[in-house]
């Protein structure tokens, strides 16, 4: 089931809310627990169960690992639990890409086991492993209810699509966790908004793509348009998406943290990383980067530490090779800034911007391709490979139907739009005007991105393929 749908809009999401809310205390997480198992199984219902494994493997590893903390027993079952959740991501997602490959190599003819990819096992695996891992340094306490740990791990709103939360940071919401109609009214706005963000820009900026894919007039600016568009469908449907979770969560007692902050707009590559999937990110360096060592050792194991997390980072997307290049890609430019790049980037904010945009822009290029063959191909027809520079008829059509679009979610991928609310909140005619209009403009947008939706128009779901 999709936010972004009538099914879960006017069916499923109004009749968790009424009995969320009529139920009492004890029994809410019992609620939600039910409500996101039919909402995980809606699509898949088998694999449902291989959550709820998931959960009780690590629901009896995570008691074991603290009872036998300080010793080596506890190493072990910390382990059996890492072997568990990865092995698991690694069959289902990883297979048929390993099997592929041999056959590659060798010659040989194995055949590829077809396995259906759970939808969000790459993040409820990732949730569920910082939960075992803090109880092992200590961080957090075992949780000794199955249904609140199962509560944590299948929560609908963050489920299917991140972000990615961890244990620590829900840990006393779980049981103790405030409600209030402030809290409610904000989680609407924001559901609202990451709704529109969605169905209106992200949606729309997928026909585009889906356009130049079928285009046999490809030129250099149309590989251009093609990129910037695919870029900003990306930030939209993923920002969109958390935007909802995090709306969602708010509305259920739930504080959830941000998971992009206007990556548009870095000047650098690391800081775009600071800014983009910030929970992803934050995940690979606590439980990856820094128990490796981080940036506290020599040059040699510093670079090895750079290029295997930006390996996992790109191979956790997608079993594909464009990723891998992709993850190993970002990971040269890091090294790069660190050690050549920092300071002169600092000296100048526009070319700084530039230079982001451009190394971003080529990246998403390497993303788009469903192999490494169409992402090289992608990433150089920016730059003339294998195209020219001519204005075809496709380019002036597609610019023409859907260059607006593209020019207001440039402006929405920026924190304009925000600094200048801000500015006019001092304004008290603003604060009256917007006080007036503000619930009629989110209605209007709900009442769109219905529309849209009513009219089955394009709406694909990303995480299907990461």
């Amino acid at each position: 089931m999709l936010f972004s749908s009538i099914t879960f809009l006017y069916y499923f999401l109004p009749c968790v809310i009424l009995l969320y809310f009529a139920a009492p205390k004890a029994l809410k997480n019992t609620v939600l627990l039910l409500f996101s198992l039919v909402f995980y199984a809606w699509g898949e219902p088998r694999y449902v169960f291989l959550m709820i494994a998931t959960v009780l493997v690590c629901y009896v590893l995570g008691i074991l690992v603290e009872k036998t903390r300080g010793r080596f027993l506890s190493k072990v079952f910390l382990c059996l639990a890492l072997l568990f959740c990865l092995g698991a991501l690694g069959y289902f997602k990883y297979a048929d890409f390993f099997i592929a490959n041999f056959n590659k190599v060798t010659g040989l003819g194995v055949p590829l086991l077809k396995i259906a990819l759970p939808i969000g096992i790459s993040f409820y695996t990732f949730q569920i492993l910082s939960y075992v891992i803090d109880v092992y340094r200590g961080d957090v306490k075992a949780q000794k209810n199955p249904l609140t740990l199962a509560t944590y791990v299948a929560l609908f709103p963050q489920l299917i699509a991140g972000p990615i939360v961890r244990y620590c940071d829900v840990e006393k919401q779980l049981t103790d966790r405030s409600h209030s109609i402030d809290k409610v009214s904000v989680g609407i706005r924001r559901f609202i908004m990451g709704l529109s963000k969605k169905i209106l820009l992200a949606n729309t900026l997928g026909e585009l793509c889906v356009a130049f894919n079928a285009s046999d007039e490809k030129s250099v600016m149309f590989y251009w348009l093609f990129v910037i568009a695919y870029m900003l469908q990306i930030y939209f449907d993923f920002s969109g998406y958390s935007d909802m979770a995090i709306g969602l969560g708010k509305i259920f007692g739930f504080d959830f943290l941000e998971n992009f902050n206007y990556p548009f707009i870095s000047r650098s590559a690391s800081e775009f990383w600071r800014r983009w999937h910030m929970s992803l990110g934050s995940w690979f360096r606590d439980y990856v980067y820094i128990p490796m060592g981080g940036n506290r050792v020599n040059k040699l194991r510093f670079f090895i530490n750079i290029f295997t997390v930006w390996f996992l980072t790109g191979f956790w997307h997608g079993a594909e090779w464009n990723f891998i290049v992709w993850g190993l890609y970002f990971a040269v430019f890091l090294l790069v800034e660190k050690f050549f790049l920092v300071k002169k980037l600092e000296k100048s904010r526009v070319l700084s911007r530039i230079y982001t945009l451009l190394i971003v822009a080529v990246s998403f290029a390497i993303f788009s391709g469903n192999s490494l063959t169409e992402a090289l191909t992608n990433a150089g027809g920016l730059f003339g490979v294998g195209t020219d520079f001519s204005v075809t008829a496709d380019f002036l059509y597609n610019l023409r139907s859907y260059g607006v679009v593209v020019l207001i979610a440039i402006i929405a991928s920026t924190p304009l739009p925000k600094l200048i609310k801000e500015k006019l909140e001092g304004n008290n005619v603003f604060k009256t005007v917007w006080g007036i209009i503000e619930i009629p403009l989110l209605l209007g947008l709900l009442i769109l991105s219905t529309a849209y939706l009513a009219d089955g128009a394009f709406n694909p779901f990303l995480y299907f393929r990461f």
